[in-house]
């Protein structure tokens, strides 16, 4: 994987208050996928006992209407988590109800759009290793060893000469059903 090939991560916030009501993410940024990953929104030290409610807008804030993301109190529910809210932009965060400070966080993480930066050597070469997959040839199953077979079928013991010696030490007897009992 290449340095380019990475996604960019960076910490993203704001702060919604009385006097700052709506903080938009957006980005002019066209050579990367843009998302921002919320996190957390919380109260500030200094909100009152008040209901303070955010809203999300997707797209141009212009006339449209809001989705509720929050209902923060400060002595309810001065935090929660956003934890797996996945956003693109442009959106747009307002503070419906209340004075704030409400403090947003977030993940930046901007992906390249485009595949282009792989050249066309690497995509021959896996091509011809998809092919050399498909065109090997298939290998015949093996027979079983003949040496350990009598004239009547039966298959004999192995002496000591015919294999290495077992290693009581690195192969422990097996456990399980008609070990060690006699014919």
């Amino acid at each position: 994987m290449n340095k380019q090939d990475k996604p960019l991560s960076t910490l993203w916030g704001c702060e919604l208050s009385a006097s700052h009501k709506e903080e938009t993410f957006k980005t002019d940024d066209t050579n990367h996928q843009h998302q921002l990953a919320l996190r957390t929104m919380c109260l500030g030290a200094g909100a009152k006992e008040e209901f303070n409610i955010v809203e999300l807008i997707p797209g141009d804030p212009d006339g449209e209407k809001g989705v509720p993301m929050a209902t923060l109190h400060a002595n309810g529910m001065p935090t929660v988590n956003l934890s797996g809210i996945e956003l693109h932009p442009p959106v747009t965060f307002r503070l419906k109800s209340g004075a704030g400070p409400v403090y947003i966080c977030g993940e930046h993480v901007a992906l390249e759009d485009d595949f282009s930066g792989m050249e066309s050597g690497e995509e021959e070469v896996e091509e011809e290793e998809e092919e050399d997959i498909e065109e090997s040839p298939v290998k015949p199953p093996k027979k079983a060893a003949a040496k350990n077979v009598t004239a009547s079928g039966k298959r004999k013991k192995p002496e000591a000469a015919d294999g290495p010696a077992s290693d009581d030490e690195n192969n422990p007897p097996k456990k399980g059903k008609g070990r060690g009992r006699g014919k």
